[in-house]
């Protein structure tokens, strides 16, 4: 089986597939917030592991756990595989300034998006514990993008813990003005978030480019987006794959 492996900032993703494989189309998969990081050994113990794909942007002390818990699995180091942004990929071209200094999971869900959606010109907007939008020409040329801090980032900065995610679900769209403060927050936040994407939809009007939208946070901001967008999860596990599968368009 091929492990693959999204540790970002606040959950571990990974899917199981097999060698022949489909990519996209994976046996199994789950998700670990870092606290419950030790489950992942027992979700993975019933499958033999030939090669392991991972994006970390999570830091060192998960890197680690990630490969001592591999390591007892009987996964040998060779068949790790740490990803890393580069200047060409699994047709995206990378054009930041230094390519290396890129996100894994911001190429790697570049390159998710540029598998689901071929020649097309993309807005690839990931919600999560930060949000970024990044721009994808139709030719695969990564232009560019930007990082804000995430809804629930926002909120807690103010002193308001992630409980408020399910509160936005109930938010009345058209109060903009809340009358009292914990709403005010929300309604703060989520205009920040909105607002941040609409500019960049904007920017990217003519020719008109396709928004992609993941990531956990994409659930409750979503709705609240008046363009038109597609919901896709998983877009790291899904560059991921294509990367590794040497796809190329």
């Amino acid at each position: 089986m091929q492990l693959l492996i999204d540790a970002g900032n606040t959950r571990i993703k990974w899917a199981l597939a097999a060698a022949d494989h489909v990519v996209g189309e994976w046996h199994t998969m789950g998700s670990v917030v870092h606290t419950d990081l030790e489950k992942l050994k027992q979700a993975w113990s019933t499958h033999t592991i030939q090669r392991v794909v991972i994006s970390n942007v999570a830091g060192d002390a998960v890197a680690s756990q990630l490969r001592k818990m591999l390591v007892e699995l009987t996964v040998p180091e060779s068949s790790l595989t740490w990803f890393r942004a580069q200047a060409e990929c699994a047709g995206v071209r990378n054009a930041y300034a230094q390519p290396t200094q890129l996100g894994s999971d911001r190429f790697a869900s570049l390159i998710g998006a540029r598998h689901r959606y071929v020649g097309q010109r993309l807005l690839v907007v990931t919600c999560g514990t930060a949000t970024t939008i990044d721009a994808l020409e139709a030719d695969g040329t990564f232009i560019g993008g930007m990082i804000l801090p995430g809804l629930a980032t926002m909120a807690t900065s103010l002193a308001v813990n992630t409980a408020l995610l399910p509160a936005v679900d109930k938010a009345d769209r058209a109060r903009v003005f809340a009358d009292n403060t914990h709403d005010a927050i929300i309604s703060g936040c989520l205009s920040a978030q909105v607002g941040a994407i609409m500019h960049a939809y904007e920017q990217r009007r003519d020719p008109p480019a396709r928004c992609v939208l993941s990531g956990g946070a994409a659930q409750y901001l979503g709705p609240y987006l008046p363009m038109p967008f597609d919901a896709v999860d998983n877009l790291v596990l899904l560059g991921l794959d294509a990367a590794v599968g040497g796809v190329s368009y």
